[in-house]
């Protein structure tokens, strides 16, 4: 034995806003900040293995503190800068204060794009490495060490103290969730995470419903592949593989947001996803609470998107005539536009339609997963 005991990046990482925020909050611009910070997590992945600190966090601030002071120092603009920054203070447990939240404010700023958005709230709120978030979204390291110092430089002029948007941070989350899995790093799992620590920080309805949401469809993932990758459509999904322990943890704080009367757009579609996971059986859908609710969430987002989803549940509940009623209403270019109305048509019998839809959208898939699976579709129904 060497003495020396293996890195936690899970603890550098769920530290790792804190300390920028902290060193935000004393007066470093947010870009110089983050670069401090990466060069303290390097130093403790030196470090640590040797002689892991008592105080973690505390060791953190202190060594990218100093190393925002050397930067500060070696600038040109020294003189401006330091006007700005007090002494360098004395190691020792930080103060309870969490300024975590408004550094979720500040990586979802308004003024960024939502992937620079998604990318910086990784870097600084995730603790990922450019390489990591740049394998997620497989693009080269350097087009993504682009797009982050942009969003850095763009976010440095921001007051910490201004109010940020919680919407604005909720969508951003979810855009990670979305991108599920890819690289080396689980960005599902990730988002997941993230949201639990908002969550932790703010007492909203809405935080939950995202939370909650995400724990709902996370649950269902195992069983959402073949072993040979295929895509397997909800109604098909082997059950027994859900994960209960997420699905009832998911509805419980679901049904803690709702008593609140404050109803929002994601816990709308946490409600559907809890119909769907309470469903020991697909046939045992509740698809009449299902258009229900996705009649509210017209109400709050009059989505195309939304409209389109609805057009399945109504289709479900009344009939396919009723869901084809339903998807006439709508603009055919709509993505997934094709693979619904070639769903129900199926459902209606009408077997030359549906393949013939399924090819198209086929065609229009952007994931070759989804592709693959639309093909098959229409290749079984144009089978003798």
């Amino acid at each position: 034995m060497d003495g020396t005991t293996p890195i936690d990046e899970t603890l550098l990482r769920s530290l790792t806003p804190g300390v920028l925020a902290i060193l935000v909050r004393r007066g470093a611009d947010f870009a110089a900040a983050e670069d401090a910070v990466q060069d303290a997590l390097v130093e403790a992945v030196r470090a640590w293995p040797a002689e892991r600190p008592r105080d973690p966090k505390g060791w953190l601030v202190t060594v990218a503190w100093r190393r925002f002071l050397d930067a500060t120092r070696a600038d040109a603009a020294r003189r401006r800068r330091e006007d700005r920054v007090d002494e360098e203070p004395t190691p020792g447990p930080v103060a309870g204060r969490d300024d975590t939240l408004q550094l979720y404010f500040l990586c979802a700023h308004p003024s960024l794009t939502a992937s620079s958005a998604v990318a910086l709230t990784l870097r600084a709120v995730g603790g990922l490495t450019t390489r990591q978030i740049a394998d997620a979204y497989l693009v080269p390291e350097a087009t993504m060490a682009q797009r982050i110092s942009r969003a850095k430089r763009t976010v440095s002029g921001v007051r910490f103290e201004q109010p940020g948007d919680v919407a604005t941070v909720l969508r951003v989350l979810y855009l990670v969730f979305n991108e599920g899995y890819s690289g080396d790093v689980d960005l599902a799992a990730e988002a997941v995470r993230l949201t639990r620590q908002l969550a932790a920080a703010v007492d909203h309805p809405e935080v939950a419903g995202l939370l909650a949401l995400m724990l709902l469809h996370h649950a269902r993932r195992a069983s959402r592949t073949a072993p040979d990758g295929s895509l397997v459509p909800l109604a098909e999904q082997d059950r027994s593989r859900w994960d209960t322990v997420a699905i009832a943890e998911g509805i419980g704080i679901l049904q803690k947001a709702l008593v609140r009367d404050q109803l929002g757009e994601f816990q709308a579609q946490a409600a559907v996803a809890a119909l769907h996971a309470d469903a020991l059986r697909a046939q045992d859908t509740d698809w009449v609470q299902i258009v229900e609710w996705y009649d509210e969430l017209v109400r709050l987002t009059d989505s195309p998107v939304v409209r389109l989803n609805r057009a399945v549940a109504v289709g479900e509940a009344d009939g396919p005539r009723a869901g084809l009623a339903a998807l006439a209403e709508l603009d055919p270019s709509l993505p997934r536009y094709a693979a619904v109305a070639a769903h129900l048509h199926e459902r209606d019998g009408d077997g030359e339609t549906a393949a013939r839809l399924y090819a198209d959208a086929a065609r229009r898939a952007t994931n070759l997963a989804e592709r693959d699976h639309l093909n098959r579709r229409a290749a079984r129904l144009n089978s003798p």
